[in-house]
């Protein structure tokens, strides 16, 4: 997973309210799974 400075922090700071935490965690959940697609898309075999 790439660092997202800003997701993470809201993503894992106890002093953020529980909806946005989730919400930031959904996000780099999001944007990992698009990473993945998007690399899978230019290796011969699928993978990394």
């Amino acid at each position: 997973m790439d660092l997202v400075p800003a997701l993470w922090t809201t993503a894992y700071s106890p002093h953020a309210p529980t909806a946005r935490r989730l919400l930031a965690r959904r996000l780099l959940r999001l944007r990992d799974a698009l990473r993945a697609l998007a690399l899978a898309d230019h290796t011969p075999s699928g993978g990394y």
